[in-house]
């Protein structure tokens, strides 16, 4: 990609999608040695997808909140995260990703600028994005939410949260192995 493309800019960049819903997320909590901790639980099958863009190296991140996953959708995303980081013929984003269907579509339509690496199957140990799924399910663990809108409501927070606090998107996503390929 370098050789192709040697007086662009290029970023790696690295992709993954999530689904929360009305089903609780339940972690420990600290207690009193004895104490008994009951955590509500309302368990309703409405669900959403959590879409982020991360950049290791910066910790630069993109998130988008979407009623499911499909290869329409997912062009879609693709067209405006490649928007918001200005991927064009200015500069290029190797987009690291698993194998999910929609990834893989087709009928995909691939935004000028952006280019898909796919990860091997089953190894979600090497996917930067996969660490930042409890980062933003922090705000949302051991509650219930009356609605979709109302779980929306607090996820969009949190992921504004994260996309200004880049160090500590790039603390957990940043591996010691992550190429330094930018070149901006």
């Amino acid at each position: 990609m370098r050789h192709a493309h040697q007086h662009t800019p290029v970023e790696l960049w690295s992709m993954d999608e999530h689904r929360i819903g009305l089903k609780p997320i339940l972690r420990r909590v600290w207690a009193p040695k004895g104490a008994t901790v009951v955590a509500p639980v309302a368990p309703r099958y409405q669900w959403m997808y959590v879409y982020a863009f991360v950049h290791p190296q910066s910790g630069r991140s993109s998130w988008f909140l979407l009623p499911s996953v499909n290869t329409e959708i997912f062009s879609q995303v693709l067209g405006l995260f490649a928007q918001e980081v200005g991927a064009g013929a200015d500069k290029e984003v190797l987009l690291l990703l698993d194998g999910a269907g929609w990834h893989k579509s087709a009928s995909l339509s691939l935004p000028s600028g952006i280019h898909l690496l796919f990860l091997p199957p089953y190894s979600p140990e090497v996917q930067p994005a996969e660490r930042l799924w409890p980062l933003s399910n922090e705000p949302l663990a051991n509650r219930v939410f009356p609605s979709l809108d109302a779980l929306e409501q607090v996820q969009a927070e949190r992921c504004r949260w994260l996309q200004d606090h880049p160090d500590v998107v790039r603390a957990h996503t940043c591996f010691h192995w992550w190429p330094s390929v930018d070149t901006t």
